[in-house]
């Protein structure tokens, strides 16, 4: 800010070249060094506490959610984050009482993990989307991938999963060991992993696995 008119007992503008030297000392704020008579209008590296805003914008962008300051957001998408350290975490799971038979809908955006705790009735098709409206295809973006988890509850007869979609259209997966399963297992539950990696657009690559749990 620009140095007052009248100083003290002074009743003209006084240079700061006539003043004691260190009365110009140049001031560090956050990564600036701002010294008197400077303007600066961007400062780095500053930590603010217990801070009220009177005027000004007071949002911002987060991956593509806007957030406003002194608001609660709980919910962001689209945010990369590099480097971090998470010490708690916690997924959703879709626990429910059906069964796997026919079409069984796995939708990423909502959970990665599908329980499905009553006896399966028919081999199944697991089929990937991000939705019932949104399709997989555009929510991931070109060589990402996402893993998931069906579960299927198992009586005395055991059925199988036994063609895999995504966006309702077949994929052919790479299963572990190179052969995919022909049975399930009876009195178990039948855990299927998958990775799924999108190469190009509508273009998905997966590997799945079968593991008995009893």
């Amino acid at each position: 800010m620009p140095v007052p008119n009248v100083f003290g007992n002074a009743t003209a503008s006084i240079p700061l070249s006539q003043l004691d030297v260190n009365f110009n000392t140049v001031a560090t704020l956050g990564n600036a060094s701002i010294g008197l008579g400077n303007t600066t209008t961007t400062v780095g590296n500053l930590t603010l506490t217990n801070v009220t805003l009177s005027s000004g914008t007071s949002n911002m962008t987060l991956g593509n959610t806007a957030v406003t300051i002194g608001s609660a957001t709980t919910s962001v998408g689209n945010l990369a984050l590099t480097n971090v350290t998470i010490t708690t975490i916690q997924e959703p799971a879709n626990v429910t009482a059906t069964a796997a038979n026919a079409t069984v809908n796995m939708e990423l955006l909502n959970n990665t993990i599908l329980y499905l705790t009553s006896n399966a009735t028919g081999n199944f098709t697991v089929n990937f989307r991000g939705t019932s409206t949104t399709a997989l295809n555009n929510v991931m973006s070109n060589n990402t991938s996402v893993a998931c988890t069906v579960l299927a509850t198992q009586g005395n007869t055991a059925y199988y999963n036994s063609v895999v979609q995504v966006d309702g259209n077949t994929v052919t997966p790479k299963w572990q060991g190179g052969t995919a399963p022909t049975s399930g297992n009876a009195s178990s539950i039948d855990s299927y992993t998958y990775v799924i990696i999108k190469t190009g657009s509508a273009a998905f690559t997966v590997l799945a696995a079968q593991t008995k749990f009893a």
